[in-house]
This record gives C-alpha cells, sequence and structure tokens, in this order.
C-alpha cells in the first residue's frame, strides 16, 4: 500500500474515499463515530450528538439511476425513489461488495486534525482520535474529511423577538422523528424547505393546524415529471444544461420559471419565491399543493415577533394557541476537529477551491468530500470528487497555484451570486461541475467523438438523463458495463411500476422531447421570418 489517508465519516462520502484510495493504491483508514455506515441515511430513533439525523418517512428525491455509484447499479427491482431503509441496504451492499468494511474503524471519534510541524515539507497531518474513552494519536500523509453538512443544526432563535416568551414546546427539525406526539395539536413550521415540507405535511394528518412559515418562498416540484417520468430523469440533461448556459439570461430565466410554475401557478398558494429567476434548489413534494388546497397546510411569511402563545407574522396575521414551533431551517457547516481557519480562510466563508481543496495549504494533502449541493444527486457527485482528490492526493493530478485557485473561486463566487443569489453558497451546477472534475481526471465522455463512434449511445448520453455513469465510460477507473447500463437505465426505471403490465413499456421518445424544447423557438422564428 501507498500513502497513509485519514477519513473522517463512513457516509456515500467516506465509502468513495475508501474505494478510491484503494483504486489508486493509498492506505486508507476511515474513522466512524457510529456503528454503521450510510451517514445520513442510517435511521436512529434519535438524533445523536455529532451525527446526521433523518425521521421515519424520508424518501430520496433523486431516482435510483441518477444516485447511484457508478459502477454499481440498484437492483432493478428496487422502487424508483427510495425509502431511507432501501439506500441503506444498497448502501451497505456497496460497501461489503468492494471490500471497504475492513478498512473502517467504528464507534470512533476523530477528535483533532492538525498539521505537523514539518507540514509545509512533508504534508503530513497528527489525527486524534477516541474509542471507548481510551485516546490515540496517529501520522498520516493526507486527510479526507466526509463528514457532511447536515450534522450541526442552525437555530435562529435571536432572529425572533418574542421567542424567549413562547410557552409552547421548540425545536430543530432534526429532532422529529414522531407525529403521533402532536395529534390535535396546533404546529408552526419554520422554513420551507424538502424537511420542512415532510414534516408540515405528515403533521397535517394528526395535528389540529399546521402552519408553515416562508421568508422568501420557494418552488416546489413533484418527483413525478412530464408524462409520469420521474423529474430529474427527463430535467436533468446535457441537452437542457448546454440551452440553459447558452440562451441570453432573460430567455433562460423565463424557460426556469416556466418549467418551475408548470404544474401549478405558485402565487396562488403563497409559495412563490421573492426572485423566482434564481437557481435555488427547490422543494421536492408530491403533497404540499394538494394539503394546501384541502386547507390542511396553510403558507405564511416569516414570524414578525412571538408572544406567550402565539405568532405575529409580517403580514399581521397571527397564528394563536401554538402548541409546537419546529425550526426546519437548515444546517451549519461546522468540523470542530479542525482549525475552522482551514476551511474558512477569508471572512469566515468556506473557501474551497472546486469546493474540495484548500487553497492557501503548502501542500495538498486535505480534501473536503461532499460540501456541495445541487439539482444532482450526492452518490455520484462525491465519487467523482473523491476520485480526483485521490489522484490529486497520489500526484498523479496537480492543482494551480494559489493565485490561480483563488481567482477561480472569486470567479465561482460571482457566478453563483447571480445563479443563486449567495456568492458563499455551496449549491453548483450539477453537470457543468461533473464535467470539470471528470476533465481533471480524464474521463469526461466527448460527445462528437461518440457521435461519430457510437451515434446510439451519443444520443442517450446527451438528451437523455446525465446519469452517473456518463463518467466511468472512459478513462481511468473505466467500467465495462458503463455503455449497457446507460442503454438500459430506463428499463431499470419503469420496472418496478410495471407490477401490472397494461399494454408496451413507454420510454421517453426523443423527438417528442425535442419538439417540447423548440416548439416555441421555431414558433416566434417563423412570425420574425413573417414580418420582415
Amino acid at each position: 500500500m501507498g500513502r497513509r489517508v485519514a477519513i473522517v465519516g463512513a457516509g456515500v462520502s467516506g465509502l468513495a474515499a475508501i474505494r478510491s484510495c484503494l483504486e489508486e493504491g493509498l492506505e486508507p483508514i476511515c474513522f466512524e463515530r457510529s456503528d454503521d455506515v450510510g451517514g445520513l441515511w442510517k435511521f436512529s430513533e434519535r438524533a445523536e450528538e455529532g451525527r446526521a439525523s433523518i425521521y421515519p418517512s424520508v424518501f430520496a428525491n433523486s431516482s435510483k439511476e441518477m444516485m447511484c455509484f457508478p459502477d454499481f447499479p440498484y437492483p432493478e427491482d428496487f422502487p424508483v425513489f427510495m425509502h431511507n431503509r432501501k439506500l441503506q441496504e444498497y448502501i451497505t451492499s456497496f460497501a461489503r461488495e468492494k471490500g471497504l468494511l475492513k478498512h473502517i474503524q467504528f464507534e470512533t471519534l476523530v477528535s483533532s486534525i492538525s498539521k505537523r510541524p514539518d507540514f509545509s515539507t512533508t504534508g503530513q497531518w497528527d489525527v486524534e482520535t477516541e474509542k471507548n474513552g481510551k485516546k490515540e494519536s496517529a501520522v498520516f500523509d493526507a486527510v479526507m474529511i466526509c463528514s457532511g453538512h447536515h450534522v450541526y443544526p442552525n437555530l435562529p432563535k435571536d432572529s425572533f423577538p418574542g421567542l424567549e416568551h413562547f410557552g409552547g414546546q421548540c425545536f430543530h427539525s432534526r429532532e422529529y422523528k414522531d407525529p403521533g406526539l402532536w395529534r390535535g395539536k396546533r404546529v408552526l413550521v419554520i422554513g420551507l424547505g424538502n424537511s420542512g415540507s415532510d414534516i408540515a405535511i405528515e403533521l397535517s394528518r394528526m395535528a389540529e393546524k399546521v402552519v408553515v412559515s416562508s421568508r422568501s418562498g420557494s418552488w416546489v416540484l413533484s418527483r413525478v415529471w412530464d408524462d409520469g417520468y420521474p423529474w430529474d430523469m427527463v430535467f436533468i440533461t446535457r441537452f437542457q444544461t448546454f440551452l440553459k448556459n447558452s440562451l441570453p439570461t432573460a430567455i433562460s430565466d423565463w424557460w426556469y420559471m416556466k418549467q418551475m410554475n408548470s404544474k401549478f401557478k405558485h402565487e396562488n398558494y403563497g409559495l412563490m419565491p421573492l426572485n423566482g429567476a434564481l437557481r435555488k434548489e427547490p422543494v421536492f413534494n408530491d403533497d404540499l399543493p394538494a394539503h394546501i388546497l384541502c386547507g390542511r397546510v396553510s403558507i405564511k411569511p416569516n414570524v414578525k415577533k412571538f408572544t406567550e402563545t402565539s405568532a405575529i407574522f409580517e403580514d399581521g396575521t397571527v397564528f394563536e394557541a401554538i402548541d409546537c414551533v419546529i425550526f426546519a431551517t437548515g444546517y451549519s457547516n461546522a468540523y470542530p476537529f479542525l482549525d475552522d481557519s482551514i476551511i474558512k480562510s477569508r471572512n469566515n466563508e468556506v473557501t474551497l477551491y472546486k469546493g474540495i481543496f484548500p487553497p492557501q495549504l503548502e501542500k495538498s494533502t486535505l480534501a473536503v468530500i461532499g460540501l456541495v449541493q445541487s439539482l444532482g444527486a450526492a452518490i455520484p457527485t462525491t465519487d467523482l470528487q473523491a476520485r480526483w482528490a485521490t489522484r490529486v492526493i497520489k500526484g498523479t493530478c496537480s492543482l494551480p497555484s494559489r493565485k490561480d485557485m483563488m481567482s477561480d473561486i472569486d470567479e465561482k463566487m460571482g457566478k453563483k451570486l447571480k445563479w443563486f443569489g449567495k456568492s458563499e453558497t455551496i449549491q453548483t451546477d450539477y453537470i457543468v461541475y461533473m464535467d470539470e472534475l471528470a476533465s481533471f481526471i480524464g474521463v469526461k465522455p466527448s460527445i462528437p467523438w461518440l457521435f461519430l463512434t457510437d451515434p446510439r449511445l451519443a444520443v442517450e448520453v446527451f438528451f437523455g438523463p446525465c446519469s452517473p455513469y456518463q463518467f466511468r465510460l472512459v478513462g481511468p477507473g473505466k467500467w465495462p458495463g458503463a455503455r449497457n447500463a446507460i442503454l438500459t437505465q430506463w428499463d431499470r426505471t419503469l420496472k418496478p411500476t410495471r407490477t401490472r403490465a397494461v399494454g408496451e413499456m413507454r420510454k421517453p421518445s426523443l423527438p417528442t422531447q425535442l419538439f417540447k424544447f423548440l416548439a416555441l423557438p421555431l414558433l416566434l422564428l417563423a412570425v420574425f421570418l413573417a414580418w420582415v
């Protein structure tokens, strides 16, 4: 084995890191605080300190063909959108199949990671761990932080005057587990994200009244997209990305908002974002619009202040006799075992080259895996991040100068401000980001070359879903089954839903999709030509 690499966390990011280390001939040692793999997807009956926490009813928002490890498809009978138990089963199966478990030290807490005195020449780290009350310290050639960003709750109580006088219960959504506790109660959920929406819907079936307070609104999408296909297999394509990034901003924004508002008019439901053109992460909830229509859930603006029993909103309306306030207000990025200045090296903002490498380190031997967010799934993203990071650690790939890395970070922050409304966000454009990482490794598929050598595959790669298999088609880590996996991805998607076969399986039609995209531009062009 080669250089020793410490990996913090055995969730999907950590497993991707272990596997990538093994592929590159490195020696991974993974430290996992809990007794199992899975990270976020490993359900626990209670929220545990230092670990991500989910509620029992959590389902994935990405479809199975879009969120797999690129050389490890889900079994074809697995549902398209999986419950957390099913996803945990897949993650465990992957870890066993790839021989990763023997590289993990379970129930081991990483308490400190610090540079060695000779770091500027060796790039080595001192890693202190604790297990069963016993502390140990070891030297590692590199560190990969894979502990995720859903661990430390953001609880902005200071932003709500009067909350200290509120007499009911008040807690963060990570503590939420059992909806039955709130039967017949009146509940206020603060935050219109995925967790806030899920919890509001679940509680509305038992509680007397559920109100969701949203500061800025959000696009709400269904997992079921056009013609009943999974949203991401229709929406996340190279063709769409190419059009949206090539069209003038005004047209691109108009098209994006038209897509977001296609199922129902968000204005009529109180959900419309303050700036609808921003590409902020939408909410995926199949039930919220119907529950608003049926009066089971109400949407309100931001809370202006609390009293002992009620909430007064910015529009002057009041929600009275509240029993419970649940803060679904997201999470903060924190790594308590590491000096904050390493990751937040400027203005207390996360400052990482390509969302992975701290640019100010003398040696590029620390990588953060999984600290990005996009419409794409986490598993393929972390897999590609880990593949590049391990090649940098090994020395196969190199990074630009510190000056060039900071310039790239500044440029990306400007684009994020334009696209997402915040320069410091960890959000990114999925396909653009994936292609960028893939090009560093030499695994980005060449679309023109594919059209020349394999037209059938090229059509599926460019116009079809940008599935993870595309990043194991060529180059280092090439998987021989990638081509077939791409050509059969719709078969695996549609099989579990056809439990009562009626007629033949109907896959998306390329001519129909192209007509939907191009009909309006062609009509405008025809009108223009007729006018002149």
